[in-house]
């Protein structure tokens, strides 16, 4: 067996008991570890040699768990968004709104959605989303205000259908 497997054999009980008490939840600490080993293993060859393994391996893992409950805050309240939902039962009322919400966000053209999702639930800012996108941080920001603009009116009612003009 190799010096790094013991190492890791060594670790991952450390790991683990690390996850449960952020996540507190057995099952939750278990898929935890092992997303921060796949993230470790996968970036093998950004480890610093001079570095020490317990310590990179606890980062990641932490990192990790940041993330995660980063992203399901953002769900939720995306999720609360679109369903109105709070504490509170759901009234009739907020219940129509959500759905009808949610059907003029799957009328929106595949680009708009897209953008929607990077920097609503995703939460990334609009220079990463310009990078991915490979465009400026000026055009994203303009495509952004036309998709919350036609999400808006999508779901007042407004638009139906893009409108055409007819040329003699």
């Amino acid at each position: 067996m190799s010096e790094f497997d013991e190492q890791l054999r060594e670790i991952i009980p450390r790991l683990r008991r690390f996850a449960v008490s952020l996540t507190r939840n057995a099952s939750s600490a278990d898929d935890l570890v092992q997303a921060s080993l796949e993230r470790a293993l996968s970036s093998w060859g950004d480890k610093r040699a001079e570095g020490d393994l317990r310590a990179w391996l606890f980062s990641i893992l932490y990192r990790q768990f940041l993330d995660a409950h980063r992203r399901s805050r953002r769900y939720a309240r995306m999720l609360e968004f679109f369903t109105g939902r709070d504490d509170a039962e759901p009234s009739v009322e907020r219940t129509v709104i959500a759905q009808s919400t949610l059907q003029a966000f799957d009328r929106l053209p595949t680009e708009q959605r897209a953008l929607l999702l990077m920097v609503s639930v995703e939460g990334l800012t609009y220079k990463e989303v310009a990078e991915i996108l490979d465009v400026p941080t000026g055009t994203v920001m303009s495509r952004l205000s036309r998709a919350r603009q036609a999400l808006r009116q999508l779901s007042d009612g407004e638009i139906s259908s893009p409108s055409l003009r007819i040329l003699k």
